[in-house]
């Protein structure tokens, strides 16, 4: 049992499937920058403090440079026998270094070495995580500056509700897309503590100096209980969090960008290269990425339920059980990067129709809340011209006719009250327009907003 590194107390071989089953090296490997990062952190503090040489020291780094570059070259070869990314880079240091490479994990566990190279390797990804929102929000935001005026039905229950503008509708997701950088900002901060000197469980005998190696790596601060910090795995549930709202909200503009690219509704047409054709109908193109987008929401979304019921029920502090959320968030975060390069590369290609838009717009009573507001306005109570507007939908629908088509007589059969220049003075441009506040849907204040982005996605103040 000489070639495990924890074999000493063992006097027979793990079993075959057992070994297999136990590795993580398939998963964790992707983590070897981070390990040999934290590996030299380390190794300076050791000399620093007097526990290892300058000798050691100078060969560990050597050693260790020379493994990076086995490994980006692609000459190292990771071994299951050796379980996981730790063991194996150690292994291989002391392969090539000897005795000093054995002095290397003097004063750490591997339990507060993963949660070191974890929180390394998921700090890059997060940053590489905000690049890829940040780009989808600023393509959005030109997207908004084109179609301020581009006038579009607003629904709700996917009934025509009232009319909007295309700009204002995509910069809603902008919004979106700025809450969900800001959880992955947020879960960076908490998650930028070093865990490294917390060892096993209970922190080591040696005289590290922890603040040292935190520098050194980047980290804000080291963590403050060493049970804590090999034991939780918040940071990892946090990220997963924010990955799996990401999601949702790529989801939802999937969702539409279906609804509207179909025949019945012939509002937009997305890019060739993002689509793909039927085996058996030639005349179909079909929006393959958004559905997929859609569909890999549920994917990521599966990775944090499955990590929120892998740590439910553990004591502290390590279990083995904490192998598994690396290949949640790993998954995870591969899924959401791609979905966002699709949508980033994807929408400045996006063709709209706009007057497929303004038609759908001019009908379905999308302007009755605007005929309501011009009687209150007239003295009528809301409630009354509430009724009186939804009466006049039901003399529209009985005819045929759209809102301001109706004539004066229909106007004074329906209440005295309903004047036939209310009605004749409904357009979807006068709706849109009048809507001029924060907040509000006219091209003015869309304008507003999109200069505004552009300030703030270039890192000046909104």
């Amino acid at each position: 049992m000489a070639s495990k590194p924890w074999g000493g107390r063992f006097e027979s071989p793990t079993d075959e499937f057992v070994e297999l089953f136990n590795a993580s090296i398939d998963v964790d490997a992707r983590m070897y920058a981070e390990d040999v990062a934290g590996s030299k952190a380390h190794a300076h503090m050791l000399c620093e403090r007097g526990i290892i040489s300058r000798e050691d020291l100078n060969d560990i780094l050597r050693g260790l440079d020379d493994i990076l570059g086995e490994i980006e070259s692609g000459e190292f070869e990771f071994s299951v026998a050796l379980e996981d990314v730790h063991m194996n880079i150690e292994a291989r240091l002391t392969e090539k270094i000897g005795d000093a490479g054995k002095r290397l994990h003097t004063a750490r566990s591997r339990n507060d070495q993963v949660a070191t190279d974890t929180r390394l390797y998921l700090r890059r990804r997060s940053d590489e995580i905000l690049a890829r929102i940040r780009h989808l929000q600023a393509v959005l935001v030109e997207l908004a500056d084109a179609h301020a005026d581009t006038i579009m039905p607003g629904f709700t229950h996917l009934q025509t509700a009232q009319p909007v503008t295309l700009g204002h509708h995509l910069l809603a997701y902008v919004e979106m897309l700025d809450r969900d950088a800001g959880r992955f900002l947020d879960a960076r901060r908490r998650m930028n503590r070093n865990p490294l000197g917390s060892a096993a469980l209970a922190g080591t005998t040696f005289p590290i100096d922890r603040d040292m190696t935190t520098r050194a790596l980047g980290f804000d601060a080291p963590t403050r209980n060493s049970l804590d910090a090999v034991s939780d795995r918040d940071f990892i549930i946090e990220l997963l969090a924010a990955a799996s709202i990401c999601a949702v909200h790529l989801s939802r503009l999937s969702e539409e960008l279906i609804l509207w690219m179909s025949a019945q509704f012939h509002f937009i047409d997305l890019p060739d290269a993002f689509c793909t054709g039927s085996s058996i109908m030639p005349q179909k193109k079909n929006p393959d990425m958004p559905e997929l987008v859609r569909g890999k929401s549920g994917r990521i979304i599966g990775g944090l339920v499955a990590m929120l019921a892998t740590v439910k029920g553990l004591p502290l502090a390590y279990n083995k059980d904490m192998q598994e959320d690396k290949t949640a968030v790993f998954d995870a975060l591969d899924q959401l990067e791609g979905c966002l390069r699709v949508y980033g590369d994807m929408m400045p290609g996006m063709q709209v129709d706009k007057e497929a838009m303004y038609r759908a717009a001019s009908s379905g009573f999308a302007t009755a809340t605007d005929l309501a507001d011009a009687l209150v306005r007239a003295g009528v109570p809301f409630r009354e011209a509430h009724e009186i507007v939804g009466k006049s939908v039901a003399h529209c629908i009985r005819e045929g006719i759209e809102l301001h088509q109706m004539d004066a007589a229909a106007c004074r059969r329906i209440d005295e009250r309903l004047d036939a220049d209310m009605v004749r003075a409904l357009s979807v441009e006068a709706c849109v327009a009048a809507r001029d506040h924060i907040g509000g849907t006219a091209p003015t204040q869309v304008r507003k907003q999109v200069v505004a982005w552009k300030k703030a996605l270039a890192g000046d103040e909104a």
